[in-house]
């Protein structure tokens, strides 16, 4: 008689962040091997791009992580941008790593409501489901769209802020540092919160390295590694801001790093409207978007998404469309080489809390 047994998470189980299986087998309630299985969305993205003018593949590749949409528009940006040797104009930076900003901080919001969702805790859930929205809001305003904002394309960014857009945007960081104490008050500070995930599926410096972890993984391993401070782009370089670190590398720090991420992103939010030149073009003029005939060539450009390094590798025949695309997300890396590993040994009950705490975006993999 078989003393283990397997048991099917996904692909709409509340327990899984997004839309994919995991196949784990179990001795008591004690994984003793997990398989994760992406292929629930089929969406090819990546083959998808051929086949499209560069101004098209706007449309598309929002999709690739719904939660933090923009991460994508920058990255194919600036693949095109350097392809065809163009320098966007500087009020146009300092708008991109606003708008980047502020989609990391509804990320990370809506993060942390999954997160406590996994323990039980489901009135931050509702908390913080319903403060993004305050985001998402804000994004309405520049764009007309509060998911996937096609703001940010090649040359700079669509269009100017609305008048007044930039004090609500304000009220908005005001609010959430203030809500950031009702936060920590209810969840972060809570013993529960520390019992279920002190200790838990630890990741060491060396395991975080040789694994390829990034963003708050390699972080909360005690490695400060960020593309915006490691490899600056859009105004970063004259922001002033530290990258928090831990040294556990348990889902408790994971957890923390993205706390202090969210405060991180609303104070780079506050000195990027204090210093961003109060008028001027928001788009380097290009050809007509039809016809941006790219030059021959390859480059990979990348960002510092809510996951780590996320990047757009992109090959150009000279035509009018990519001849190839690859996007490079962390979540790859962070399903298949680490939560398959770090869940051996692990209690059924902590294997949700676990996924999420390595943040894994599907469409990421299954692209």
């Amino acid at each position: 008689m078989s003393k283990s047994y397997e048991l099917f998470i996904g692909p709409n189980h509340p327990g899984i962040p997004g839309n994919f299986s995991l196949k784990i087998e179990l001795e008591g309630d004690t994984v003793i091997s997990a398989k994760g299985d992406p292929g629930y969305l089929h969406r090819a993205f990546e083959k998808a791009m051929e086949g499209r003018y560069y101004i098209q593949n706007l449309a598309l590749i929002p999709r690739i992580c719904v939660p933090e949409p923009d991460i994508n528009e920058a990255a194919y940006s600036m693949a095109v941008e350097d392809l065809m040797g163009v320098e966007i104009p500087e009020r146009a930076k300092y708008i991109r790593t606003i708008v980047l900003e502020l989609a990391r901080a509804a990320n990370y919001t809506f993060w942390m409501g999954g997160f406590a969702g996994t323990l039980g805790l489901y009135t931050l859930a509702q908390w913080s489901f319903g403060d993004r929205d305050y985001a998402l809001d804000l994004f309405a305003e520049i764009c007309g769209a509060r998911v996937y904002h096609m703001y940010i394309w090649p040359g700079g960014v669509r269009r100017d802020l609305p008048p007044g857009w930039e004090d609500k945007l304000l009220g908005y960081v005001k609010y959430m540092k203030d809500r950031l104490i009702d936060y920590d008050n209810i969840f972060f500070k809570n013993v529960m919160f520390k019992y279920r995930t002190k200790g838990i599926a630890v990741v060491t410096k060396e395991q975080a390295i040789e694994w390829g972890a990034t963003g708050p993984i390699l972080k909360a391993a005690g490695v400060a590694q960020d593309v915006r401070k490691d490899d600056p782009y859009a105004a970063y370089e004259y922001l002033d801001f530290e990258i928090p670190t831990l040294t556990d590398g348990d889902s408790w720090s994971r957890a923390m790093i993205r706390r202090w991420e969210l405060e991180n992103s609303l104070n780079i939010i506050e000195q990027a409207i204090k210093k961003m030149p109060k008028k001027g073009p928001v788009w380097e003029k290009m050809p007509n978007p039809l016809k941006w005939y790219v030059p021959e060539g390859e480059t990979y450009a990348k960002v510092e998404s809510a996951r780590g390094e996320h990047g757009f590798y992109m090959v150009s025949d000279g035509t009018g469309k990519p001849y190839r695309v690859a996007v490079r997300g962390a979540s790859h890396t962070h399903m298949f080489t680490i939560a398959e590993k770090v869940l051996i040994g692990q209690r059924l009950a902590d294997v949700s809390h676990i996924l999420v705490s390595l943040d894994v975006c599907p469409p990421e993999i299954d692209r």
